[in-house]
């Protein structure tokens, strides 16, 4: 357990983010709370080589550079030796240090560590890699291509950047990754085997192999002709989901560390759940079983009863089964609680309608949401739900923010393979 034990209790200090709605955690937050949509057409060599496209539209970082800015996230030099995976995850996290006012030169460093999440990891050097092995020969290949393309590359040189010598571990659950990251940091403070932990998620798999590849799967949206509504969670229209990239990243600290440095402290990590169904490596359980057991594990975590949460950030990717699958579980596990149709006053609402999917870094990215929840007073709305699903008796916050002091917060993660992590964030009560 985490806050509910008599272990120590773990907390949010620091914040960071790139994504398609804003290129640190304050605007991107802005864009959830606005209702901004990040997608749009993907400009790229391979949609005008091929015309067998029949998705065109993508949710991608843009106008960011990672060697410029006020603070930059990295030289130039280095930037060159790393895939834009690790780009993306290590300007994120620069911000979540900075954000945290941390001054690791005055910590010990084998009691910080970091992990971090991430489903594909560096696909596009293993793309690059591939053309160059084929056209060039492998004698032509990059020395680097081996330490850009690792799933870990993130975690080992965010640890090299800040000389972070503590607990280290990377995931790849798909899109349950950063979920499992970050319970994984949280659990790792709440044991006592580290003061701090930098955990997120972070993911650029907007690439030719892998739009591809969900392309011929028909996972994705094929509305090209209107991007902004393409991504539409629990709406009768959905089709599919809009692949995005991204990183968000966070600093936790235990509640000892954290108040003895005088830290501001936005958010504690009550409880976490983790489960598989066990049923098929890419379509979820129909009845969203796992999904339930997920959701009912991390409440026994925090010892909260369902009527305790107020809002859940939910998965929500906006495919057909996926979001059936999800409303199915929350109404299994909150019942009347989330029932419209009862007088429920739980809040449920997916920011994938604004940024789309991305990936493994999904979890961590709308856990930003969850923490201006709690702190704000602020839900962050589902866009373009114009037709609930039938059967959909929730509130699902559609079009516009809605004002809600909320005590706890929810969010979901799930990925292919049938991986299920749930995370509960409270306000702090100091």
């Amino acid at each position: 357990m985490l806050a509910g034990s008599s272990s120590r209790r773990v907390v949010v200090t620091g914040i960071g983010a790139l994504t398609n709605i804003g290129l640190d955690a304050a605007s991107t937050w802005a864009g959830m709370r606005e209702g901004r949509s990040g997608i749009r057409k993907v400009e790229s060599e391979f949609f005008q080589r091929y015309k067998s496209w029949s998705v065109t539209i993508a949710g991608e970082v843009t106008g960011w550079d990672p060697c410029g800015g006020p603070i930059p996230a990295m030289e130039f030099r280095e930037a060159k030796r790393l895939d834009r995976v690790t780009q993306l995850g290590m300007g994120a996290a620069v911000e979540a240090v900075r954000h945290s006012g941390l001054d690791f030169s005055k910590e010990n460093p084998e009691t910080c560590g970091v992990v971090i999440g991430s489903g594909v990891g560096g696909i596009t050097t293993i793309e690059d890699g591939m053309y160059t092995l084929v056209e060039r020969g492998p004698d032509r290949l990059s020395p680097f291509t081996v330490p850009r393309l690792m799933v870990n590359a993130t975690t080992g040189n965010i640890s090299i950047r800040f000389g972070l010598k503590g607990p280290a571990a990377a995931h790849a659950t798909a899109c349950a990754s950063s979920g499992h990251a970050i319970a994984d940091a949280a659990h790792m403070i709440q044991r006592g085997w580290a003061d701090v932990m930098i955990t997120g998620g972070t993911e650029a798999a907007v690439s030719p192999l892998c739009m591809g590849a969900f392309m011929v799967m028909k996972a994705l949206s094929t509305r090209n002709d209107a991007p902004e509504k393409a991504s539409r969670p629990f709406d009768k229209d959905r089709d599919g989901f809009v692949l995005s990239e991204g990183a968000a990243m966070f600093t936790l600290e235990s509640e000892e560390h954290a108040k003895k440095r005088g830290a501001k402290i936005y958010g504690e990590l009550v409880g976490t759940g983790n489960s598989s169904d066990a049923g098929h490596i890419t379509a979820p359980d129909a009845g969203g079983d796992g999904a339930a057991r997920s959701m009912r594990m991390a409440l026994k975590d925090a010892r909260l009863n369902p009527s305790d949460i107020g809002y859940v950030n939910a998965h929500g990717t906006s495919t057909p089964l996926g979001d059936k699958a999800e409303v199915a579980a929350a109404l299994n596990v909150f019942g009347d609680h989330a029932r419209k149709s009862a007088g429920g006053k739980l809040l449920m609402s997916s920011t994938k309608s604004m940024h789309g999917h991305c990936l493994g870094a999904s979890g961590a990215v709308e856990l930003i949401a969850c923490l201006h929840a709690v702190n704000d007073g602020v839900i962050a709305p589902t866009i373009n739900l114009d037709n609930p699903d039938e059967g959909f008796d929730i509130d699902l916050v559609p079009h516009h923010a809605r004002e809600r002091r909320v005590k706890y917060v929810m969010n979901n993660t799930f990925g292919f393979g049938g991986h299920n992590v749930t995370l509960i964030l409270g306000a702090y009560d100091g």
